[in-house]
């Protein structure tokens, strides 16, 4: 991990190094393509509005992630960024190639780049460090009974370690493959995680069929290797899945598996956009592509549901096609038509995500459960006593919890402002 001082127009400090690509003819010269900015910018503000609202009783539905089976605009956003990083990672790996790397230093930086975000997610799971409220069994808990309660409820997985193993594996997969083989690889991927979660019993639910148990969130397949591999209980390590749900982990390991397929999908997308076709070929691909895989994805819906928690092969499908559409549409604003005075606040989240992703959970975590005060007579966390005394004492429920959400993403706006003028860009 490196923190550079460039200036913007030669690196972004992204997860993968910024990609170039011809947006004319076979003869003109290799230029970047500011849509792949706009975004992955998109993508990043979009994760902190949905993650940091007021409260979480009050929130505007499509600002919510579907209660289990269906989608909303917030679902869309997970996906949409593990596309955009498959886009990149073609087109970075591509640049290494034409400065001269051989595949070895490539696979390298590919295992150490996947292993280093896995790495910051677990860390970032971990923080503060210690358990801050109370400890089960221990009425006045020491501050290492703190420390060790904590490192028994370390939750394992996590947004940027999914990111890393997608992005390590389908990096590695698609490496030197050509397209039939990438395509044949996702489809037997997605093909077989669906006859793994319908057609196979589920192991400890009586024999009952996965296809059976999809709207029992603790029943499916992957909820049962959740538990395999991240609930130590039986060893008397603790639990390390999701707190929110503890029976199974919405970035679970068996459900990385089709999210793999989504970056490896973003990588064909990235081999298209980066060939040396006309931009207006380039779009007319997309488009296609794009809105027969939606199409797609909703039949498969009727026998495999859309459904974020477990990933499902249709979700996968469904996704990338709204992605293609979605770059497709900006590629055509910005870089055809040069509609360009609105991108810059996407612009400059799109080239610090990993900072914005960071600093905004690690900051999150602080205000909304570590710092409590004194507020009317009772200790809240800090995040309450702003959102309350700010927002919900002169504003509806979820119109004041949209605005604290809204001011939440402008405030790292600014800080990424300042980092962005000072050139300051992070990396893995």
């Amino acid at each position: 991990m490196s923190t550079t001082l460039v200036p913007p127009t030669e690196k972004l400090g992204t997860i993968a190094d910024r990609p170039r690509v011809s947006v004319g003819g076979p003869k003109q010269s290799r230029e970047r393509l500011l849509s792949l900015d706009v975004f992955r910018g998109l993508t990043v503000a979009g994760m902190l509005l949905v993650n940091d609202p007021g409260t979480w009783s009050a929130i505007y539905p499509p600002l919510e992630h579907a209660a289990w089976n269906g989608w909303t605009p917030t679902d869309l956003v997970f996906p949409f960024f593990l596309f955009i990083v498959g886009v990149t990672t073609h087109l970075s790996l591509s640049a290494r190639r034409a400065r001269g790397a051989d595949e070895s230093d490539i696979r390298r930086q590919i295992l150490r780049r996947g292993a280093m975000i896995f790495l910051l997610g677990f860390l970032l799971n971990g923080f503060p460090f210690f358990t801050w409220g109370a400890v089960s069994g221990v009425a006045d808990p020491t501050f290492m009974q703190r420390i060790v309660d904590r490192l028994f409820h370390w939750r394992i997985m996590g947004v940027l370690q999914r990111i890393g193993l997608a992005y390590m594996c389908a990096a590695l997969l698609t490496q030197r493959a050509d397209v039939k083989r990438i395509v044949v690889t996702i489809g037997a991927l997605l093909l077989g995680y669906w006859l793994a979660m319908t057609v196979l019993p589920v192991p400890g639910m009586h024999g009952t069929l996965g296809g059976l148990l999809l709207d029992v969130p603790s029943g499916t397949m992957a909820a049962y290797w959740d538990r395999f591999f991240l609930d130590w209980s039986r060893f008397g390590l603790g639990n390390h899945i999701w707190s929110g749900s503890v029976t199974f982990d919405p970035e679970g390991l068996f459900s990385t598996i089709p999210a793999i397929c989504t970056a490896m999908l973003g990588v064909l997308a990235g081999r298209w956009i980066g060939s040396e076709r006309t931009i207006e070929e380039r779009l007319n691909g997309l488009f296609a592509a794009g809105c027969l895989a939606m199409t797609f994805g909703m039949i498969w819906n009727w026998g495999f549901p859309i459904n974020k928690s477990i990933w499902t092969s249709s979700y996968v499908v469904f996704t990338a096609g709204l992605a293609a559409v979605s770059i497709a549409t900006i590629m055509w604003l910005v870089d055809v038509h040069g509609m360009r005075r609105w991108t810059k606040f996407f612009v400059i989240y799109g080239t610090n995500p990993l900072i914005a992703f960071m600093g905004s959970g690690l900051l999150a975590r602080l205000i909304y459960s570590v710092i409590s005060v004194q507020y009317h007579g009772e200790r809240v966390p800090l995040e309450s006593a702003i959102y309350q005394s700010l927002f919900a004492s002169w504003l509806p429920p979820v119109n004041a919890s949209l605005a604290f959400a809204l001011c939440f993403v402008g405030l790292w706006f600014g800080i990424l402002l300042v980092l962005y003028r000072r050139k300051i860009f992070l990396k893995v």
